[in-house]
């Protein structure tokens, strides 16, 4: 069976290497323009029931903050300031106009929440809560142990606070231990210090990503659209920097309450053109990009080691359903990339190439997440077999099976120590 595994393997992968996003993809639905701030896709996703005498015992869990606002006021202030002042100066198209309309509207709920969670983002977190512990009714029953930690930034805080409160409120005898402290962020938000210079302004590959960013935003049409003075746009707009402060305002909008949207400022190319070169800098200073050496998957170490320790606690002494933890795009895409998920590990260096070969907003939505899902044979408590999950979606590994898509934990645990050694 093992040998068959394999070469089914050697016919899939070339498969898989054709697997990427095209321009029609986006171009279907703009929120997915927006990256990272794509807002979590509730779809009816593959449950593949578990072989015969095999019962769900543990889940081992990271998520991703839910939907927030723009990281920080500024983002929406600048623009409406700028706009604002156009409007005075009589610069403005009747379009432009609209737009400061808009953002008016948009200040009304954003003012003083940059960076915070939204209200869909608690909705996310409670909504897969109650998938996981629907889907996996036995893991939960009667009074077991639940681990909740989270990175010590509060929308992360909140979007734990939404999850445990909804499995709660579904069977309140649970017993979950909720904490956001300094003292995990080793592991929940491990960045090297050797990343961190990679990947900073002064790393080796930020002079390719600027011209990169120059070569895919233009403005030119934009900025006429907009404004009806030259001169205004001369002496007082940077094109550049205002269409990026548009496309952050136009793609955020699916993570907020008010109905707006900013899309119609944009052609279709133009925000795919932006959401590649968005793309670029998370597939650099996040995932495999084949020019840092593995240098920002190796921030994932610490993390995976959690895991495997987690998961051989829980096995041993029973009675803990599920580790939760909660963090940031940041540490979410290292740790799909180093559990070797499909497409989450490919490895390319032409900036050109990249949005083939990787993909943000299918990786790291708002609200992302890994399911490990612990599986025990009821007749042999050593047999354990796991399935993963991508945004409640099964996902493979490289790693022979043959009960696909489930893997026996014991090569598993076997070909993820070899990858903390570096062997893999």
């Amino acid at each position: 069976m093992k040998r068959f595994s394999i070469i089914l393997s050697a016919i899939i992968l070339p498969l898989v290497a054709l697997c990427q996003t095209t321009p029609e993809e986006v171009f279907a639905d703009l929120n997915k323009a927006g990256g990272v701030y794509y807002a979590y896709p509730v779809t009816e996703s593959l449950n593949t029931p578990a072989p015969k005498g095999y019962e769900p015992f543990y889940i081992s869990h990271y998520g991703r903050h839910g939907s927030r606002y723009l990281i920080g006021d500024n983002d929406y202030e600048w623009v409406l300031k700028l706009m604002r002042r156009a409007h005075e100066a009589k610069a403005l198209t009747p379009l432009g106009e609209d737009a400061l309309k808009r953002i008016e509207l948009v200040w009304l709920e954003a003012e003083g929440r940059g960076g915070d969670l939204s209200p869909l983002g608690v909705r996310q977190h409670r909504g897969i809560a109650e998938r996981m512990i629907t889907a996996y009714p036995q893991v939960f029953k009667g009074e077991p142990a639940i681990s909740a930690r989270s990175t010590i930034v509060m929308r992360c805080a909140m979007s734990m606070d939404a999850f445990c409160e909804r499995l709660k409120e579904i069977n309140p005898k649970l017993q979950i231990t909720r904490e956001a402290s300094m003292r995990y962020m080793n592991y929940l938000n491990y960045h090297s210090e050797e990343s961190n210079k990679f990947t900073g302004k002064g790393g080796p590959w930020h002079e390719e990503y600027r011209k990169f960013e120059n070569a895919h935003t233009h403005s030119d049409r934009m900025m006429r659209a907009l404004f009806c003075d030259d001169t205004f746009v001369t002496r007082c707009v940077n094109p550049h920097e205002l269409m990026w402060g548009f496309y952050w305002l136009a793609v955020d909008m699916q993570d907020m309450e008010t109905e707006v949207s900013f899309f119609d400022l944009f052609e279709p190319q133009e925000l795919f053109d932006l959401w590649q070169a968005f793309n670029y800098r998370f597939y650099v200073c996040d995932s495999n990009y084949a020019l840092n050496n593995g240098l920002v998957l190796a921030n994932a170490r610490p993390l995976l080691r959690n895991i495997l320790e987690s998961a051989d606690e829980a096995i041993a002494k029973g009675g803990i359903a599920a580790t939760l933890r909660f963090g940031h795009d940041g540490n979410l895409i290292p740790l799909a990339g180093i559990l070797r998920f499909k497409d989450c590990y490919n490895s390319v260096s032409d900036p050109y190439e990249f949005y083939k070969h990787f993909t943000d907003f299918k990786i790291a939505p708002m609200a992302g997440n890994v399911q490990i899902v612990f599986f025990r044979n009821k007749k042999n408590a050593d047999d354990v077999i796991v399935k993963f999950m991508l945004n409640e979606r099964e996902t493979s590994i490289p790693v022979d099976t043959d009960i696909a898509p489930f893997y026996h934990w014991s090569d598993v645990k076997a070909f993820y120590q070899e990858v903390l050694e570096g062997r893999k």
